[in-house]
């Protein structure tokens, strides 16, 4: 895609008025033509008529004209380039209702292999670190670029009560900050990666965590895990534990992340695949108006190379 500054697009103005100043020369020209009575001797003074001709380097010209201040308006593509560096957060909701087996062997097992693949996919220049929470948030890795003791992490993860979606963003802020103050004044972009199943149901609301990561200006990317159909025992009674969405959307618009949503295993490989592609890449506009001169400057070399051909003088 290609983008334009709009306060330099007024220089286009020139190129309608070209296009009517050239149609008013030519109107002046033919009226002049009828003027002039003695056709006989008009056919002698100038036999050869170029027609078409005379309006091909009028109209080559006027395209360079174009070209030119498209150039001046200072064009611009988008272009995906590899990150340098980023710290990645990884939260994971370890709440009782992670044990329904709707997604087998069960809810968290699936998102504990699933997240070990996407920190293992992560670019080795990524600095990684990993939250459980339920009743609270907890770090269980730092961040770090290796990814071993992050991954061995994963495998520690073990089942509690209640659901604190909002304490599990504070507790990443807090690990991006501590990590950013080692960094020095140049810190990574952070980004937090949130897997639950559940509302929040304990410790600080999602919409303080939304305005304490907007704050820092830490997306969060939230992914719903789980079908309608899920149900867990606890204390000898079946419970449902429908997915959460509209909770987990709202935190993600609200930070600047994106929302996902996954029903099965291969569904959250493929959410966490997206993310880390993401993640990998940023967009940059890159300055393409010397595509538009360039090619500006052929057109005006084709301009004068007709009206030297055909009339031998320059248009």
């Amino acid at each position: 895609m290609t983008f334009l500054s709009p306060g330099r697009l007024w220089v286009l103005a020139v190129v309608p008025l070209l296009v009517a100043a050239y149609v008013l020369v030519q109107a002046r020209r033919r009226r002049y033509v009828v003027r002039f009575t003695n056709v006989a001797l008009l056919s002698q003074v100038a036999p050869n008529n170029p027609g078409w001709r005379r309006h091909v380097a009028a109209g080559l010209f006027l395209i360079m004209i174009t070209l030119m201040c498209l150039g001046f308006a200072r064009p611009a593509t988008a272009v995906k380039v590899p990150r340098d560096r980023a710290t990645v957060i990884v939260a994971i909701d370890v709440s009782l209702s992670m044990m329904a087996r709707d997604v087998p062997p069960n809810r968290l097992e699936a998102a504990k292999a699933a997240a070990k693949r996407f920190i293992g996919d992560l670019p080795s220049r990524f600095n990684v670190g990993v939250i459980a929470f339920a009743g609270n948030a907890n770090v269980i890795a730092s961040p770090t670029s290796d990814r071993a003791t992050a991954i061995a992490s994963i495998d520690t993860l073990t089942l509690e009560k209640r659901t604190a979606i909002g304490e599990a963003v504070f507790t990443g802020l807090q690990a991006i900050r501590g990590f950013d103050a080692q960094a020095g004044q140049d810190p990574p972009p952070a980004h937090i990666v949130l897997l639950s199943d559940g509302d929040n149901t304990t410790g600080r609301s999602v919409p303080e965590a939304i305005d304490a990561a907007r704050a820092a200006k830490v997306p969060v990317s939230t992914i719903a895990f789980g079908t309608p159909y899920g149900t867990v025992e606890i204390d000898g009674e079946t419970t449902s534990v429908e997915v959460n969405k509209l909770t987990l959307a709202d935190l993600a618009e609200g930070t600047g992340g994106r929302a996902y949503e996954a029903a099965d295993r291969d569904q959250l490989s493929q959410v966490y695949a997206n993310i880390g592609t993401s993640l990998g890449w940023r967009i940059e506009h890159r300055d393409i108006a010397a595509r538009f001169i360039g090619i500006a400057l052929l057109f005006a070399l084709a301009a004068a190379g007709a009206s030297l051909t055909w009339f031998s003088r320059l248009p």
